[in-house]
């Protein structure tokens, strides 16, 4: 599975953003998706997870903020971030797995390279 993120970029503190992360490849195995962000000298942090039925988990630190989403057809998975906050700013990532623990704190086979979300104020 090949995955790459696009929508990144810069937007103000409280702005919103959508980060996409379309699949190519074996996409069967795509069994579950999900987001997560890195900061420098950071871990990497899990944000949210969606099964291929759209059963959606999300990390306490975005919940309410963040919605994963998907569309099968297109093969393409969303993040759509609002109430963006400066200690958001991180590289995005999207990530799959094929095996049915679908939770940010599963461990995903297939990984994109990643956007850069940057917020200021």
């Amino acid at each position: 599975v090949q995955l790459v993120e696009s929508g990144g970029g810069s937007v103000q503190t409280g702005g919103s953003l959508r980060l996409s992360c379309t699949a190519s490849g074996r996409t069967d195995r795509s069994r579950c998706m999900g987001w997560f962000r890195q900061s420098p000298g950071q871990e990497r942090e899990g944000l949210a997870a969606i099964t291929r039925n759209g059963a959606t988990s999300y990390a306490d630190s975005v919940k309410g903020r963040f919605t994963i989403s998907q569309d099968n057809a297109k093969n393409t998975l969303y993040l759509q971030m609002a109430s963006l906050k400066f200690e958001d700013t991180a590289v995005y990532y999207c990530a799959a797995h094929s095996h049915s623990i679908c939770h940010s704190g599963a461990v995903f086979t297939y990984w994109g390279q990643g956007t850069q979300v940057t917020v200021s104020s």
